[in-house]
């Protein structure tokens, strides 16, 4: 070999040499995901058999330098096992590093049970252990991870007549409506459903977490058939559900609580057995059935499809069991599909809902409605810049047209395609609305759900409830009173009503209009004029309006004698805004005179500048914010419907009295707070609470105070204190708090006998404090009669029992009240009884 040869020769060698131990000084790839091959961050890398990592990834490619040579490389992140690969000159560049999930040590064997097995206790069973993985990795919606993030909904809802058969459809109500029958369909069990109602919507959905968290779900499209003006049916289809989160502790269905069996409380309530091992959209899955330990208890039973790596929900289904108790339903039954696109998160995929209701009995048999509901969620879109356009409400959103597409739109739209049944729907109602018979059963429908009859286009009478009543002062009394209504989306409305009182052969009357100008901020004015005989007192936080609540003669039978009325002269009127959704600015003006509707038995009187008055004259202005975080409503007219949720209400008043405007009497300032929230409680059940605070700065006659509010009738009445006289308790300044507790059958449950009957409970406690100042108590003739609860806090305590009837109607409750305190009084209530039906699930 020449010195050249050996020259360029050890150059080679050296160059190859030399490369390879830098190869050996560097390595790169990527880290993905075994089971998906999706890129994973946040891994440790690790050189070597170091302890401590020489990189931690901000996405899923990595790429690591060493002075000395890289023979081994580590990679480690929480949830999934520890992965070790040794490097060599060949495999040191463009390396795929797929990391599993964890397995879970402690389950070293899984045993398959198809029969529910005992275990001696809840650690020997292997279902818990799972369940532990699963709460230890609990998941959060992802929504919450993306500083914005934007996806698309399609809803459906129907409803169909369900177990119908050849007997129920001879009736004679279905003469000339019989072609109907043309569009049901057979079931499993050989009886008929008939499609009666189909609501196909089209949302899309916008949010922002950071740097400010806002929402939006933007209305894209609709379309409704049958019942579609119907108020029954269409605020009962948005009504009857919630969105869940299987993950969560309590699960909320109507308003009332369900444990999950997800949630880490669960084994307090059902048993869990694991009972196979299956394929879910490619994954492997622990099946495991659960199933409550009392089947009195408000609970579901089903499964569970766990997945075997990372231990995410892929799938869930929730049925009720056959001994459910709520009110006019007889089974609900859920599915839930979720996407899992990493260990700590999980995206909705699927909700289906299916509810059974009827009004009268519980068989299996029994003539129900079937409403199934519907979601698909897709076309998920995380962290593209978002306008603040995008979350401002836009007038065209309001607008009744909006939501008008083609049916070639609704084809492209649709996930699935609509069954024959479904497009059925249309064509029969249609058809429908075209019988006279048919119309008139909708009608039928309407005036009980609405109170109202429609007499002629634009035109009701009602309410039908209020036509009649009695009181001491009017003795028997007869209302009648009419409103305009043409759409529920009507942007102005007129009410009125006349009212005759045949002991004091006096006339009444009230009237108010109101008119909106913009659906949007909801911007509105109105006014109007009564007179009337009224029950002051019975509201803290009073309603402002003409035609708002009133408990003038409603009350046919009451503890003692109700004497203790007003006869009101007033007119008012408002205007309103909401700048912020669910957050309403409404400022109200009223001139009012007051004086007793019963002067021999009920005293008004007061003295001002020495002269002894009857007549109260006032004129107030009232600036109301009234706050309803998370409500939701149907309508976009003067009147909304709004949807069953556990929204707060909060509302903060200041009253600004203003003498001599329209020869009014007093200067005062006033200012009151309310507070009311339904609160779920888990399987404990729910609780009611109402705080009301407020304070009269000046000194004003009885007809303008603050009346801690009795309720001397025998019915049940919200936010009143049952063992209370009318005017008993007067102050300046007062605070009262209401807790009621409904248990949902949860102790009576327990009780043998007793739990058939499917009774629920009800506990409550009531308690006011408050003073009145002496000035207050000098201005009224009767100033030694009042007095305001300032020695001590007057308190009211009992327990109820609600869910009293039969089969599937179950409305009427009654409370048993004891007064705690002040029992030197004369002429006290230290215990009574009141009942009244319960409107609810």
């Amino acid at each position: 070999m020449s010195t050249n040869q050996f020259k360029y020769g050890f150059l080679y060698i050296s160059l190859f040499i030399a490369s390879l131990f830098h190869a050996q000084n560097s390595a790169s790839g990527k880290v993905v995901d075994a089971k998906n091959n999706k890129e994973i961050s946040a891994v440790e890398v690790f050189i070597n058999d170091s302890n401590t990592p020489v990189l931690t990834t901000t996405s899923g490619s990595f790429s690591v330098q060493s002075d000395s040579i890289i023979y081994k490389l580590k990679f480690q992140k929480k949830s999934y096992a520890l992965e070790s690969v040794e490097i060599t000159p060949d495999n040191s560049n463009n390396l795929i590093i797929k990391l599993s999930s964890e397995k879970v040590s402690s389950i070293e064997e899984v045993v398959i049970h198809n029969e529910k097995t005992k275990f001696k206790n809840k650690k020997e069973n292997p279902a818990y252990r799972i369940m532990q993985e699963v709460w230890k990795r609990k998941r959060n919606n992802g929504l919450d991870k993306f500083n914005t993030y934007t996806y698309k909904e399609y809803e459906k809802i129907q409803f169909d007549a369900n177990n119908l058969d050849s007997a129920f459809m001879h009736k004679k109500i279905f003469n000339k409506l019989d072609f109907i029958f043309d569009y049901a369909d057979s079931t499993a069990r050989g009886k008929m459903a008939l499609p009666i109602f189909l609501n196909e919507s089209i949302y899309n959905h916008f949010g922002q977490n950071k740097p400010s968290k806002k929402t939006k779900k933007l209305l894209v499209a609709q379309k409704t058939s049958g019942f579609q003006d119907n108020q029954v049916i269409s605020i009962t289809a948005k009504n009857l559900y919630r969105d869940i989160n299987i993950y969560d502790n309590t699960l909320n269905y109507f308003d009332i609580g369900f444990p999950s069996p997800v949630g880490t409380d669960g084994f307090s309530t059902y048993d869990y057995n694991l009972t196979d091992t299956v394929s879910i959209r490619g994954e492997q899955a622990y099946k495991i059935r659960y199933q409550p330990r009392r089947a009195e208890v408000l609970a579901f039973q089903g499964y569970l499809y766990i997945d075997t790596d990372s231990y995410a929900v892929l799938e869930a289904t929730l049925k009720s069991t056959n001994k459910i108790n709520v009110n006019f339903i007889n089974s609900i039954s859920t599915e839930l599909v979720y996407d899992n696109p990493d260990d700590e998160t999980f995206l909705p995929k699927k909700y289906v809902t299916e509810i059974e209701m009827t009004p009268f009995s519980k068989k299996k048999t029994a003539k129900s409605i079937i409403a199934k509901r519907s979601v698909d969620y897709s076309d998920y879109d995380f962290n593209r810049p978002l306008s603040d356009t995008v979350f401002t409400r836009k007038k065209e959103e309001y607008d009744d047209s909006f939501v008008d597409k083609t049916d070639d739109f609704w084809v492209n739209a649709r996930p699935d395609s609509l069954s024959k049944e479904e497009k059925g729907v249309y064509e029969m109602l249609d058809r429908l609305q075209q019988t006279p018979k048919f119309n008139r059963i909708i009608k039928l429908t309407e005036t009980l759900a609405s109170r109202y009859y429609n007499v002629t286009k634009g035109i009701d009478l009602g309410p039908i409830t209020s036509i009649y009543g009695k009181n001491e002062v009017e003795g028997d009394r007869i209302r009648l009173g009419a409103r305009t209504y043409f759409t529920q989306n009507d942007p102005w409305r007129i009410e009125f009503y006349n009212a005759y009182g045949f002991k004091d052969q006096q006339f009444k009357y009230g009237v108010e209009g109101r008119y909106m100008f913009n659906r949007v901020n909801r911007f509105m004015i109105g006014g109007g004029t009564k007179r009337d005989v009224t029950q002051l007192g019975v509201q803290l936080t009073t309603e402002d309006g003409i035609l708002s609540r009133s408990f003038a003669s409603s009350t046919v039978f009451a503890r003692g004698e109700n004497a203790s009325l007003s006869s009101v002269n007033q007119t008012s009127f408002f205007t309103s805004i909401e700048p912020w959704k669910n957050f309403q600015v409404r400022v109200d003006g009223t001139m009012q005179s007051i004086k007793s509707a019963n002067p021999s038995g009920f005293s008004l009187m007061y003295f001002r500048n020495g002269d002894l008055r009857k007549t109260t004259n006032d004129s107030h202005v009232t600036v109301s914010l009234i706050a309803r975080p998370g409500a939701t409503f149907s309508q976009t007219g003067v009147d909304r419907y709004e949807h069953g949720t556990l929204a707060p209400t909060i509302v903060l008043k200041y009253t600004r009295g203003i003498e001599g405007l329209f020869n009014a009497d007093f200067n005062y300032n006033k200012l009151q707070f309310m507070f009311y929230k339904p609160i779920l409680l888990g399987s404990w059940g729910k609780t009611l609470l109402n705080f009301e605070a407020g304070k009269n700065f000046d000194t004003v006659p009885l007809a303008l105070q603050n009346i801690i509010p009795g309720n001397q009738s025998y019915g049940l009445v919200p936010n009143t204190f049952a063992q209370l006289n009318y005017y008993e308790f007067v102050a300046d300044t007062y605070s009262t708090l209401h807790i009621e507790h409904h248990f949902n059958g949860k102790i009576l449950s327990f009780i043998p006998l007793i739990k058939k009957l499917k009774l629920r409970e009800v506990a409550f406690i009531r308690g006011a404090y408050g003073s009145l100042s002496d000035a207050s108590k000098d201005i009224n003739v009767d100033n030694l009669k009042y007095s305001a609860p300032d020695q001590q806090v007057y308190y009211e305590y009992g327990f109820g029992i609600e869910n009293i009837g039969f089969g599937n109607i179950r409305i009427f409750r009654v409370d048993f009240n004891w007064r705690g305190n002040y029992l030197d009084r004369q002429d006290v209530s230290k215990f009574g009884i009141k009942a009244g039906f319960q409107f609810g699930f």
